[in-house]
């Protein structure tokens, strides 16, 4: 099996662990334990070391703690992919780039054109910005040869570029009241793992160690702890020798490692905290408010027209090339999954608007709405779409 078939494979996995993970939060948040669960969110979990303490719920500790190792792997991605992968040549990043620069734009001007008499919910216009991976490429397994690979592999490259916009949106606009010492401490951090990457050294167990330093700083900094995880990939070598001087690649073997923990664990525990709504709580009226319609048009709407209509443009202008043996319906088709925000969409939520209950809970319904609509009908046009390349 290839490694891009294993990736898809993992990704196509945790996709349907996500579905599971949701429906359960849905359940409990509808049901008689509904109580149960949102004493399981609010679970206190400390740790402490000498005069170093750490006291934050488990909801917390996930958002801030275990999507760090998340956005690790992102980075990992990234810097692979920039280096030696799919993104590593003009003519391989030029669509997926200018796709995803249109993905993330229109989305983000939908939003704020519901939203900008409001100074609050102005602070969210870049949640209808993400296109979750996993759900998206689970629904491209489920249409096998139906979809070329040149589209899977568009779809993950753009997915990963959008994933690296979100980390640059998040350093610069989701930032609260920073600490210069922890800034400092951070900094020196990451010198010390800039050195270790100087000298060659390959053993992870290293940059792990200063890689957890770097993330209690940067928590405490203000700057969102995921960041660290960011930081972290991009100091870990692609490249080195060991003991024996054999060729190793610790960011490769790291990133391999790391997928199932990220695909099986920590994505669907994340959904599993995030997801919960009080479906009956929310009424027609509420669903109608600026907020929830901005961040339904902005991801269903906005995310088709902005990746669909910025590669056109560019294959119209002859930029990029439309991939090879795709039509335009099936770049259309997915134009149109990109808009499964999902995962990211509520890492942002929790970003914009730190008090869940603040539009009562109808950003993340909206979020698990546009995504459902963006993964069926998208899965519609692309299961009627046949595989000829014909336009």
């Amino acid at each position: 099996m290839s490694k891009f078939n294993l990736f898809l494979k993992h990704e196509s996995s945790s996709g349907i662990l996500l579905i599971v993970a949701t429906s359960l939060a849905l359940l409990l948040s509808n049901t008689s334990l509904a109580s149960l669960y949102e004493a399981f969110l609010h679970l206190p979990v400390s740790i402490r070391i000498g005069s170093l303490h750490l006291d934050k719920s488990l909801y917390h500790w996930v958002n801030d703690g275990l999507m760090a190792i998340f956005f690790l792997l992102i980075g990992l991605e990234v810097k692979r992919e920039t280096i030696q992968g799919r993104l590593s040549s003009i003519r391989q990043i030029a669509l997926p780039s200018i796709a995803a620069i249109g993905g993330m734009a229109v989305p983000a001007a939908i939003y704020l054109a519901w939203n900008n008499q409001n100074p609050i919910a102005i602070n969210g216009w870049a949640i209808p910005t993400a296109t979750d991976i996993a759900f998206a490429l689970g629904i491209l397994s489920l249409l096998g040869n139906r979809v070329p690979t040149s589209l899977k592999i568009f779809l993950m490259a753009l997915a990963i570029i959008d994933d690296l916009g979100a980390i640059v949106i998040i350093a610069i606009f989701y930032t609260t009241d920073l600490s210069i010492l922890s800034i400092a401490m951070a900094g020196l951090s990451l010198i010390a793992l800039i050195a270790l990457n100087r000298f060659g050294i390959t053993r992870k167990s290293a940059y792990f160690m200063l890689g957890t330093i770097l993330w209690v700083s940067v928590l405490k900094s203000g700057v969102h702890a995921t960041l660290a995880g960011v930081i972290l990939a991009l100091t870990i070598p692609l490249h080195g020798k060991n003991e024996k001087n054999e060729d190793i690649s610790p960011a490769k073997a790291l990133e391999h490692g790391l997928h199932v923990w990220v695909a099986f664990l920590i994505l669907p525990l994340f959904a599993f905290v995030n997801a919960g709504v009080n479906i009956g709580d929310i009424s027609l009226s509420q669903m109608t408010a600026s907020v929830p319609m901005g961040i339904m048009f902005g991801l269903f709407v906005g995310k088709q027209l902005g990746v669909f209509g910025f590669s056109w443009i560019a294959i119209k202008m002859k930029w990029a090339v439309l991939p090879e043996g795709a039509s335009w319906l099936q770049l259309y088709g997915v134009s149109v999954l990109t808009g499964i925000g999902f995962t990211m969409s509520l890492f942002i939520v929790s970003l914009a608007f730190e008090d869940d209950s603040l539009f009562h809970y109808t950003d993340k319904f909206a979020i698990l709405i546009a995504s459902l609509l963006s993964g069926s009908i998208g899965y519609i046009i692309l299961r009627l779409c046949k595989n000829n390349g014909d336009d």
